[in-house]
C-alpha cells in the first residue's frame, strides 16, 4: 500500500510539472535553452536580460513559494547575448520544509521546457582557510550531506535513468570556460568542492572540521539537489559559489543571515560578470 501511495504521489508530481510547463509555454515567445538559478543576493544578471517577461511563482500552477531571505520568487524570460534564457530569482530549500522533489520542481519544469544548460549560483561558507570572503568559487564537484535525494522513490523513466551517472556533475567544458572568463575579466576565483547540508542552522566548529576532512572547500544549504536532478535530466551544469564567510573552526565568528546576504551582494557583480561572459562564449559557438 505504501508503494502504491508513493507511485500515485509521483504521478501527481509529474502531472503538476507538466501543467506548470504548459502554463509557461503559453506565456513565452520562445523556449529557453539556458537557465540560471540566482542564489541569495545574486540578482544582477537579471539587469542584462533583454525582451524580458516576468512570471511570479504564485501565478504558476503547482509552483512552490520561496521564503528564504534575498529570494524574490519569480521567473524571468528573455535574451542574454541572443540566447533564450530563463532566470530563476529565488530557489526552494530543503530547510524550508519542502520535500526534495518539491525543492527541485523548477528544474523538472526546465527539463520540460527544453533547457540544455543550467548555471547555478549560491552563497556559501569557505571551509578552505585560504579562501577570502568576497571571491567566487567555481564548483568542480559536490558532496551530498543532506541525508536525502530528490531521486528517491519510483523512477520516472521519461525524465532519466534509474541510476544516473555522477562522474561529472559539473560540466568540465563549462568549468574551463568560466575559469577563462574570470581570467579575461581580471576576477580572482577559486575552484573547489561544494558540500550541501540540510540547515537551517549554521555549522558547529566540529562539523566544519569534519566537512573539511571529507574534502569540501565550501559549505551551503542548496544546489546539490538541483544538480542531481539536472544531471538525471541530461542537462549540463555550471556552478558558482559566492564565498560569504569564513567557515574555518579556528577563526569562527558568530554569523547572521543578514551578513551572508550582504556579502553575497558584494560578490554578486563579479559572479554576474563571469556568467555573462560565459553565456557570450556559449552563444558564439
Amino acid at each position: 500500500m505504501k508503494l502504491k501511495a508513493l507511485t500515485d504521489e509521483i504521478a501527481r508530481y509529474v502531472e503538476d510539472v507538466k501543467t506548470a510547463a504548459r502554463y509557461i509555454k503559453e506565456k513565452i515567445s520562445q523556449p529557453p535553452k539556458l537557465a540560471i538559478i540566482l542564489g541569495s543576493g545574486l540578482g544582477d544578471v537579471s539587469e542584462s536580460l533583454e525582451q524580458s517577461l516576468t512570471i511570479p511563482y504564485d501565478e504558476i500552477p503547482g509552483f512552490p513559494t520561496s521564503t528564504a531571505p534575498g529570494h524574490k520568487g519569480e521567473l524571468l524570460f528573455g535574451l542574454i547575448s541572443g540566447e533564450p534564457t530563463m532566470l530563476m530569482s529565488g530557489r526552494f530549500h530543503f530547510y524550508e520544509g519542502y520535500s526534495m522533489r518539491l525543492a527541485t520542481f523548477p528544474v523538472r519544469v526546465m527539463q520540460e521546457l527544453g533547457v540544455e544548460t543550467l548555471i547555478i549560483t549560491n552563497a556559501s561558507g569557505g571551509l578552505d582557510p585560504n579562501f577570502d570572503v568576497g571571491h567566487p568559487m567555481i564548483i568542480r564537484d559536490q558532496i551530498n550531506f543532506m541525508g536525502d535525494s530528490p531521486l528517491i522513490g519510483p523512477n520516472v523513466d521519461e525524465w532519466g535513468p534509474r541510476f544516473p551517472d555522477m562522474s561529472e556533475p559539473y560540466d568540465r567544458e563549462l568549468v574551463d570556460i568560466a575559469l577563462q572568463s574570470a581570467k579575461e575579466l581580471g576576477i580572482g576565483v577559486y575552484e573547489g568542492v561544494y558540500v550541501a547540508v540540510a540547515g537551517p542552522n549554521f555549522e558547529t566548529p566540529a562539523e566544519l572540521r569534519m566537512l573539511r576532512r571529507f574534502g569540501a572547500d565550501a559549505v551551503g544549504m542548496s544546489t546539490v539537489p538541483e544538480v542531481i536532478v539536472a544531471r538525471h535530466a541530461g542537462i549540463r551544469v555550471l556552478g558558482i559559489s559566492a564565498i560569504t564567510d569564513r567557515a574555518v573552526p579556528d577563526d569562527l565568528k558568530p554569523l547572521t543571515s543578514e551578513e551572508v546576504l550582504e556579502a553575497a551582494k558584494r560578490t554578486g557583480s563579479k559572479i554576474s560578470a563571469i556568467i555573462l561572459r560565459v553565456v557570450k562564449c556559449l552563444a558564439s559557438d
